[in-house]
């Protein structure tokens, strides 16, 4: 049986691309979603997050300027979400999801968890 795994994946970070060597050499068959160019719908961030069981919040990249200017440290799950989906920058990489669940793979290693 093919392992598969489906990750958020931004081609110059270096730890999507770290995480995705990982998951390759594990025998693994990669889908990668180009977030920033394929954003993510708010319904499956929510999904991956609530599998993930993790908040928006802990998904934020919260140190982008974007973040910064609209206040979301101070944001509800449902305003980050929204803040999310118009503007996909704020969504830390890599969420990596396989049969075993989702987790943010920050540092690479941490996919590691779920493999």
């Amino acid at each position: 049986m093919t392992k598969t795994a489906t990750m958020t994946f931004n081609p110059r970070c270096g730890t999507a691309r770290k995480t995705k060597a990982i998951l390759e050499e594990e025998g693994y068959d990669v889908t990668v979603i180009e977030y920033l160019k394929t954003p993510l719908s708010r319904d499956e961030l929510k999904r991956l997050y609530d599998r993930a069981g993790m908040s928006a919040k802990d998904g934020l990249r919260a140190k982008e300027q974007i973040a910064k200017d609209m206040n979301l440290a101070d944001a509800s799950d449902d305003e980050i979400l929204d803040a999310m989906v118009e503007h996909p920058i704020l969504v830390n990489r890599p969420l990596v999801e396989t049969e075993k669940g989702v987790i943010l793979a920050r540092p690479q290693d941490e996919v590691r968890k779920i493999l």
